[in-house]
């Protein structure tokens, strides 16, 4: 049987995305276990969901540069390479400072591997297939998410937390194979010139804001020091968008904004991550050392958020299909903000079931709101622009996931100080969930402005407007 090619690649690039997604959310459920065995706060180890996604808002954007001057396929290769290496040095780190770099390092792989392998896939398939090769690229992925948390408490509650990391070398030898055998050697034709100098200052905004906002707090520096690197991050972005502004072939090109679907996805899409972002960070916490569960236990039940998904994206082109991608946007984006909260309102008390149901609607919802706002972002981009919008799109994704993990974090801290506990307790988690549910619900508003027309032809509906 021949597999069709808009199905092929797309699931050979699902086997990296398989090893990333997994690996990130076994990492969420072994949080509490990894605080106990580096001696840190629980909530300092948001450093090290950040500084993986910090190393990736980073290099994300000059992902597209190497694959058009080295060829898709080698850089694909090596970034699932220096993926594997930076799991083997997570696996033997022992101190939170360890740690974090290694994940860092571990990002940059990441940051090769994922968009290069989204951007393999946006120029082989064309716009009539996209919506439906991205949900064959995501189906296999979210098994990453639904099986992480289950082996990573697994593992975790029986035996180290360290083999947690050990599991990518088989995943990555299969990627690498498979993508020495199918993934096409894609160049352009002419590469224009890295911009260096962009790429500095993006780097600094970027990194220092981040890592500042993360810090916050005193961990691993002080409260002086995170305040400066939050207000030199932020003069650091300035110095880009002025510098973009200015030169022929910018690193990130800012003016393709201006494409109103392209906007609203990475604008509106970024505000509603930042929701998504802290699920991760603040589930396994609150059922762990809230509820009391185990790592096993934890993961067992956070993966019906991902199993929700899974299944949500089998269906979702139905759902454009019938409604439109602004009409899906709006109301599933509305329904799916209350999801937030509703996680925020778990007890210990609360029936297993209950509180499964809960989170398997729930991930159901983000699904079709992550799947639309990803395909609605390149409904009107060109070839030609793909690889700018896929940098623009990947850090933007990043960077607000992120800021989801350090908002719940902080969101954390502020309920314990107003509630007077020294420890985290159930009652210090409602308050976080509430937080960041209001922000994901401020992307409603810029979601509003889309045409009724827009992303018709990607989801099969008619013809987008010209221009």
């Amino acid at each position: 049987m021949v597999v069709p090619r808009t199905l092929l690649i797309p699931l050979i690039v699902a086997c990296a995305l398989f090893m990333e997604q997994m690996d990130s959310t076994v990492i969420s459920t072994s949080l509490p276990a990894l605080a106990v065995d580096m001696a840190v706060d629980p909530i300092a180890l948001k450093l090290a969901l950040t500084s993986y996604l910090l190393s990736l808002a980073v290099f994300i954007p000059i992902s597209g540069w190497m694959a058009d001057r080295f060829g898709s396929r080698t850089i694909f290769r090596a970034a699932i390479a220096v993926f594997m290496l930076g799991s083997i040095l997570c696996g033997i780190s022992h101190s939170l400072p360890q740690f974090v770099l290694a994940r860092f390092f571990q990002g940059i792989g990441g940051a090769m591997m994922v968009p290069v392998g989204r951007l393999v896939v946006l120029r082989s398939v064309d716009k009539a297939n996209l919506v439906r090769a991205l949900s064959y690229l995501t189906i296999p992925a979210m098994l990453g998410p639904v099986m992480g948390p289950v082996l990573g408490g697994f593992i975790t509650t029986y035996f180290h937390w360290r083999w947690i990391f050990f599991i990518n070398m088989p995943i990555g030898i299969l990627g690498l194979y498979l993508a020495t055998r199918f993934i096409p050697q894609i160049r352009a034709e002419q590469s224009a010139p890295l911009d260096w100098v962009g790429f500095c200052w993006s780097a600094l905004g970027c990194s220092a804001l981040m890592m500042g906002m993360a810090t916050v707090g005193r961990h691993l520096v002080s409260t002086d020091i995170s305040l400066a690197c939050i207000a030199l991050g932020i003069v650091g972005l300035l110095f880009y968008v002025r510098h973009a502004r200015r030169c022929s072939n910018p690193l990130i090109d800012l003016a393709l904004l201006k494409i109103e679907t392209l906007r609203a996805g990475v604008l509106g899409g970024s505000l509603f991550r930042i929701g998504i972002g802290a699920i991760p960070f603040l589930l396994p916490l609150m059922l762990q050392l809230g509820f009391g569960y185990s790592a096993f236990q934890s993961g067992l039940l956070t993966c019906f958020s991902a199993a929700g998904a899974m299944f949500m994206k089998t269906v979702a082109v139905k759902f454009l299909q019938r409604f439109g991608f602004r009409t899906v946007l709006m109301v599933n984006g509305s329904i799916a903000v209350f999801s937030f909260i509703a996680i925020g309102a778990f007890d210990s008390s609360m029936p297993y079931a209950l509180m499964a149901g809960i989170l398997l609607i729930g991930g159901c919802l983000r699904s079709l709101q992550f799947t639309s706002l990803n395909a609605i972002s390149y409904a009107d981009v060109t070839q030609r622009d793909l690889s700018q919008a896929t940098s623009i799109a990947s850090v933007a994704q990043q960077l607000s996931v992120g800021m989801g993990v350090t908002l719940g974090g902080l969101a954390l801290q502020l309920s314990m100080a107003v509630q007077g506990h020294t420890t985290l307790v159930t009652a210090d988690f409602w308050p976080a969930f509430l937080v960041v549910g209001i922000m994901a619900a401020t992307s409603i508003p810029l979601l509003i402005r889309l045409p009724r027309d827009a992303g018709a032809e990607l989801s099969g509906r008619g013809k987008t407007r010209p221009g």
